[in-house]
């Protein structure tokens, strides 16, 4: 597939297809890594942190409530 390569500011942009964006499960500010390997450009989209993973996946299925342990330590009050 062939795009074209645009000014955008005082940067160049390229528009990455649909098709392309589902398939590598990116989005809108979805980051991505830029590197240059063997004098190519190589665009990775960043994986989720392992705590943005799991936060993403609580609903309210999931969600459990407040555990009273029966015990304070400092000055908390209850």
């Amino acid at each position: 597939m062939t795009v074209p390569l645009r000014k955008w500011g005082n940067s160049l942009a390229i528009r990455i297809p649909k098709d392309i964006a589902t398939t590598l499960s990116i989005e809108n500010n979805s980051l991505l890594t830029l590197a240059i390997i063997d004098g190519m450009l190589v665009i990775k989209p960043q994986k989720k942190s392992r705590l943005e993973s799991l936060i993403s996946q609580i609903n309210s299925e999931n969600l459990h409530n407040e555990i009273s342990t029966g015990r304070s330590i400092g000055n908390e009050k209850w």
